[in-house]
C-alpha cells in the first residue's frame, strides 16, 4: 500500500446488496448503478456472482467492459467452475479481481460443506492458486470468520496468501460479533499470521445485531484497510455496513488518521438511485442519507443552527450532495437552466436524454409551478428506470372510479412488449383504487403474485408534490420477492406503474430461472 492510512472502499451493492429480498436488478440497472459507483469513486465494485445465472454473468461482463476507474470484482465459491466462469466474465476489465471463498467455522464446515478442516484447507489453497493463474488480483474470504476457531483461521489465511491472495477478507457473515471482539480478531490476525504484511486485510460485516458499521470501524482501528459495504446498507437479511456511514465517519472524524477517496458529494444521488432501482425505501432517520438527517424540529436546535451551524450539525449537507441554495425552476425555465442544475446535482445527461427529461420537467412544472432539487432527483432517476428495454409489459392507460357510495373500479390497458400489437384491456373491482389496479394488472399479465407491501411518500412538501410509490409483490409459488418504484404527481398512476415494474421483474426472473435453475440466492455466501 502506497498510503498506509487510506481505507479502500469495496462496494458490494450489486452482489450482496442484490441478495436483499426484492432487490434483484437486471443487467441494465446494474450497469447504471456501477457507473454511478465509479462517479462516487469507490475503489472496487463487486459486480456479481457470474456462475449463478446467465443474467449475472452478462451484468458482470458488461460492467467489466463499460465501467472504468474502479477495480471490477466477481465472486466465486472455491470451486473450479465458479472461478473459471468468474474469470471469463471479468475478461474485458482493465483492472480485475477474483473473490473466492470457503466456509471455515465449525458449524458451516460440518453442516453445510460436510468437509473436515484439512479438506477445507486443501481446497482453499488449490482454488486460490487456480484463481491466481487466471487473474492477477485474488481476494480470499474464510466465510463465517467471526465464528471460526482462530488457530484454523490463521492457518488458512497464511496458506491463501502463500498461494497468491493479495486481499484477505474477514467476514462477520451472520453479524454475530461485537466491536470489541471483531477489533481484537483483526489485531490477532495481524499478530499471528506471519505473511499478513503481503496482503491487505478487508472486512465484510453484516448488520444482524445493528453492529455492521461499528464492527467495520473497530476493524479499521486495529489494522484493516478495506471495508466491504453497500449503499444504504442494503444486503442479505438486515444488510451490510453502510458505505455512506463509513465514508462520512472517516471524513468527519479525521482525528482517526484514516481517509477514503470517496467523492462524498455523490452520496445523496447514489443513495437515491439505489433506492429507486431496488425499490428499498430509505427510512427517514437513516444516518447521512435519511430525509431527517439534516432536519431540525426542536426550537432549541433550530436556534443553535441559525447562530452557528456546527452547534447541531457535525457535517455540512453540501458534503453529501445536498445543496444549500437552489435555483428556482418553473414552467418558464429553459433547457440550459435544467441541464446546469442537473450537472450540479451530479447528473450528466446526453442531449437525447435531456430532451426527454425536459419534456417531463415542463409537464411537472406546469402541474406544481416550482420544481426543487428533490423533484429533480426523482424525475431524473425515474426517467432512467422508465427506459428499461427488458420490460415485459408497458402501461398504456389507467383510469379509476371511486368515491363515497361507489365501488372502486380500475380500467387498465397494457402493451405486451413481446408482441407490440397485443394490447391487453380489462377492469376490476377492489376495496380501493390501488387494490382494483393491482387486481387488474395481475389478471391481465397472469402473474401469480400477491401484494405484500405498499408505501407512498411525498418527495417534497405540499399537496402538489410528486408522490413516490414503493411496492413489493411475492411469487405465490416460489416465494421470491420483487419490488417496483414510480414517482408521479398522481399517486394512482404511480401505483399502477410501480406494481407493473414489480410484475416485470417477476417475469424477468421467471425467464432467467428457465435458463438457469440454480439461483444466486441458493449458492451465495460471505
Amino acid at each position: 500500500m502506497s498510503d498506509p492510512n487510506k481505507v479502500y472502499i469495496f462496494d458490494t451493492s450489486l452482489r450482496d446488496g442484490e441478495q436483499s429480498p426484492g432487490a434483484s436488478m437486471n443487467a441494465q440497472e446494474k450497469l447504471e448503478i456501477a457507473k454511478q459507483l465509479a462517479l462516487l469513486n469507490v475503489d472496487v465494485i463487486e459486480a456479481g456472482f457470474p456462475v449463478s445465472s446467465k443474467g449475472d454473468f452478462e451484468a458482470v461482463h458488461n460492467i467489466a467492459k463499460e465501467v472504468h476507474g474502479p477495480t471490477i470484482c466477481a465472486l466465486a465459491r472455491a470451486i473450479e467452475k465458479d472461478i473459471k466462469v468468474a474469470a471469463e466474465a471479468l475478461e474485458p476489465a482493465k483492472s480485475k479481481r477474483l473473490h473466492t471463498f470457503i466456509a471455515t467455522s465449525p458449524i458451516h464446515m460440518e453442516h453445510k460443506l460436510k468437509m473436515k478442516p484439512a479438506e477445507v484447507l486443501a481446497k482453499a489453497g488449490e482454488m486460490v492458486e487456480y484463481a491466481k493463474s487466471l487473474v492477477d488480483e485474488v481476494e480470499f474470504s474464510p466465510e463465517d470468520a467471526g465464528r471460526s476457531e482462530k488457530s484454523f483461521l490463521y492457518e488458512i489465511i497464511e496458506l491463501a496468501i502463500s498461494k497468491g491472495a493479495s486481499s484477505i477478507n474477514i467476514p462477520d457473515t451472520v453479524g454475530y460479533t461485537t466491536p470489541m471482539e471483531f477489533g481484537q480478531l483483526i489485531k490477532d490476525i495481524k499478530d499471528n499470521v506471519p505473511n499478513i504484511d503481503q496482503a491487505i486485510i478487508s472486512v465484510h460485516c453484516h448488520n444482524d445485531l445493528g453492529l455492521a458499521t461499528a464492527n467495520s470501524l473497530a476493524a479499521l482501528v486495529n489494522g484493516a484497510r478495506q471495508v466491504e459495504c453497500t449503499v444504504n446498507g442494503i444486503g442479505e437479511r438486515a444488510g451490510n455496513a453502510s458505505l455512506e456511514e463509513i465514508a462520512m465517519i472517516l471524513k468527519t472524524r479525521n482525528d482517526l488518521g484514516l481517509h477514503t477517496e470517496i467523492n462524498t458529494k455523490q452520496i445523496t444521488r447514489t443513495s437515491k438511485l439505489v433506492s429507486n432501482i431496488t425499490g428499498m425505501f430509505v427510512q427517514p432517520n437513516k444516518a447521512i442519507v435519511g430525509a431527517n438527517a439534516f432536519a431540525h424540529e426542536s426550537g432549541i436546535h433550530q436556534d443553535g443552527v441559525l447562530k452557528h451551524q456546527k452547534t447541531y450539525e457535525i457535517m455540512n449537507p453540501e458534503d453529501v450532495g445536498i445543496l444549500a441554495t437552489q435555483i428556482p425552476l418553473g414552467p418558464r425555465s429553459g433547457k440550459h437552466a435544467l441541464k446546469s442544475r442537473l450537472a450540479q446535482l451530479g447528473f450528466d445527461k446526453t442531449e437525447e436524454n435531456l430532451d426527454e427529461l425536459y419534456a417531463k420537467f415542463i409537464k411537472l412544472a406546469d402541474e406544481k409551478k416550482r420544481v426543487d432539487d428533490r423533484d429533480l432527483f426523482a424525475l431524473a432517476t425515474n426517467q432512467s428506470l422508465s427506459n428499461e428495454s427488458t420490460a415485459t409489459f408497458e402501461l398504456v392507460h389507467v383510469q379509476v372510479t371511486c368515491g363515497s357510495g361507489n365501488l372502486p373500479t380500475a380500467s387498465v390497458m397494457l402493451r405486451d412488449q413481446r408482441d407490440k400489437t397485443n394490447i391487453l384491456k380489462g377492469s376490476e373491482l377492489g376495496t380501493g383504487p390501488v387494490d382494483a389496479i393491482c387486481k387488474c394488472i395481475r389478471k391481465l399479465t397472469k402473474a401469480d403474485c400477491t401484494l405484500i407491501e405498499f408505501t407512498v411518500k411525498s418527495v417534497t412538501e405540499g399537496i402538489d408534490s410528486l408522490g413516490e410509490v414503493f411496492i413489493r409483490i411475492q411469487d405465490d409459488k416460489n416465494k421470491g420477492i420483487y419490488s417496483g418504484h414510480a414517482a408521479k404527481t398522481d399517486i394512482v398512476i404511480a401505483s399502477a406503474q410501480a406494481y407493473l415494474n414489480a410484475t416485470n421483474r417477476y417475469f424477468e426472473r421467471k425467464e432467467s430461472l428457465k435458463l438457469n435453475p440454480q439461483s444466486a440466492e441458493e449458492i451465495a455466501g460471505v
